[in-house]
């Protein structure tokens, strides 16, 4: 199952470079098709290529009609986006993500068929970009994380009849998120289904995190969360949507404009600071939304507030770059991501619950069905058949061999480009 996740876009140039540590990613919860898999004791290993790099993530890219921006992630099972929005970012490495894992076929047999990974494969490895980034200095590794919350896993005891429950304890979970991401390294981070906020909190300030939390709306008891690394970031701004306020259920999303510290800033120091300051500074935004595979018109309204509050953003703050990560659970196939990349979509063309490519479609299927009135408004706002939005998105991942990605770390690195140009 392909569902897409982050997204970041940016009028600043970002990339990815460097070649981060090999990582293990024991205790990860992982979600294929219809059902879910436990936390792999088995680390993942990645098959991607030299030259690109990737985690899990969808990178996207955004342009207004004067500029270049973005980037969006994609990958197997649910997706996180990331998108950039601006020609000055482009992306420079990101993550290979598997959960396919490989024996050592000499101590399978040296140990009566009990088969061990080699510490090799069981790294997660950078994927690179093809451009070259090295001019680029001034980078932001981003992580999207759905941690799988906690109660959560105890309501769905079903999806996880396989897995210990020493797996599923947040003790011990929390300290291979923690291990996690210390070797990603990441600048600013994005997770979901956060429902023990304070412990993650106390635990990430001691890493040298702030983070900001909205929770959902009604009786469910998790959100989503932002973290930051203060020293290379300031926060200017911060604002959430409750989608329940536009009769689009409990989810929510969150938006955030940082600024890169000058301090921290490999740009040239002989130029202006607002120019400096301007030129570093890029919205991000956060989003979960509705699982339910059979409300499509639901999700396009959660995302189009989402895109269309992080566009207002981006203009409001002076036309700067724009990341956003989530949980869409949508497939990289569907009418969603369709949406995402192109910029516009035809509902009329699309059945409801087809719209996230959660569902597969009749084979014997023989007419579309309509959508009602109520349906296209929550769709669209306006009740029109069409959606429009005006970020123009790609996937970073769209080169790399898909994964799952439900309950595994997207990591994306993007660097700003100076002189209007994406790389």
């Amino acid at each position: 199952m392909h569902l897409s996740r982050f997204t970041y876009s940016s009028d600043k140039g970002l990339s990815t470079p460097y070649a981060p540590p090999k990582f293990k990613s024991p205790g990860n919860m992982g979600r294929i098709g219809d059902g879910r898999y436990p936390p792999a004791e088995q680390p993942s290993r990645s098959s991607a290529s030299k030259r690109s790099r990737t985690s899990q993530f969808d990178v996207g890219q955004h342009r207004s009609k004067k500029k270049q921006r973005g980037t969006i992630r994609q990958t197997e099972t649910e997706t996180e986006t990331l998108t950039l929005n601006h020609t000055s970012t482009s992306y420079t490495r990101t993550y290979a993500t598997s959960s396919t894992f490989s024996y050592n076929r000499r101590k399978e047999k040296r140990h009566k068929g009990k088969s061990k990974r080699t510490s090799a494969e069981d790294k997660r490895k950078w994927v690179y970009s093809t451009h070259d980034v090295s001019p680029y200095l001034d980078r932001v590794v981003f992580m999207s994380y759905n941690i799988l919350g906690v109660k959560n896993a105890a309501n769905h005891e079903d999806l996880y009849h396989n897995v210990a429950p020493k797996y599923l304890d947040w003790d011990y979970r929390k300290r291979l998120i923690r291990k996690e991401i210390r070797e990603y390294n990441p600048g600013i981070m994005c997770f979901q289904e956060v429902d023990c906020y304070d412990d993650l909190d106390y635990l990430l300030q001691k890493e040298g995190f702030k983070g900001v939390y909205q929770a959902r709306t009604g009786d469910a008891c998790d959100g989503c969360a932002i973290f930051w690394n203060r020293e290379l970031f300031d926060l200017l701004h911060e604002e959430s949507i409750e989608f329940q306020e536009f009769d689009l259920r409990n989810n929510v999303c969150q938006l955030c404009v940082f600024k890169m510290n000058v301090k921290n800033s490999s740009k040239d120091m002989g130029a202006s600071n607002s120019e400096s300051i301007s030129s570093r500074s890029f919205v991000v935004g956060n989003i979960h939304v509705l699982f339910n595979p059979n409300r499509g018109d639901i999700k396009l309204g959660q995302v189009r507030l989402f895109l269309e509050s992080a566009q207002r953003l981006s203009l409001e703050w002076g036309d700067i770059p724009v990341v956003l990560a989530g949980d869409l659970n949508s497939m990289p196939q569907s009418a969603m991501y369709q949406f995402l990349t192109s910029s516009k979509l035809d509902i009329q063309m699309h059945e409801r619950k087809q719209i996230s490519g959660q569902i597969y479609p009749s084979q014997n299927r023989s007419f579309k069905s309509r959508w009602s009135d109520e349906e296209l408004r929550l769709a669209t706002g306006t009740g029109a058949s069409h959606l429009i939005h005006q970020l123009q998105l790609r996937s970073a991942y769209a080169g790399v061999p898909k994964w799952g990605s439900d309950h595994l770390a997207l990591v994306c690195e993007l660097a700003f480009t100076d002189g209007g140009s994406e790389t």
